[in-house]
């Protein structure tokens, strides 16, 4: 029944982006807008190379671009487990902020939650764009 549960959030995220990012104004000229550049749900049977079920994953990636003044990206990464390691289920969730500085570098920010890590975790890093 969890299973159906993240199935429906999942789902519940990206629809719920798509639908907002359709209701905004064009980012030309404007101090605010989103824009959509992917809205994904994959659903997938893991395998080892021995043949052993590993169970399932769902994944969950919506990535966002908007407009506060300057242009960012807002990121949602999510895999949800079950089988697969030595918990029943696990997640692993991370959010990012993402501020382009030039045309191939960007500040990055990343807060993950998950099932591995007793707290939450902050990472700030610079990302290169090839």
């Amino acid at each position: 029944m969890k299973f159906f549960r993240v199935i429906f959030f999942a789902l519940a995220v990206v629809l719920l982006m798509a639908d907002i990012s359709r209701g905004l104004p064009s980012i030309d000229g404007k101090v605010f807008g989103l824009y959509p550049l992917t809205n994904e749900i994959s659903f997938l049977k893991n395998v080892d190379d021995s043949g052993t079920d590993r169970g399932l994953t769902v994944q969950v990636i919506a990535i966002n671009g908007f407009k506060l003044l300057t242009d960012f990206t807002l990121e949602f990464t999510a895999d949800f487990n079950w089988d697969m390691s030595y918990k029943n289920n696990d997640h692993y969730i991370e959010l990012s902020l993402v501020k382009p500085v030039i045309k191939s570098v960007s500040l990055n920010y990343q807060r993950i939650f998950s099932t591995f890590e007793s707290e939450p975790v902050n990472q700030f890093g610079i990302r290169f764009s090839f």
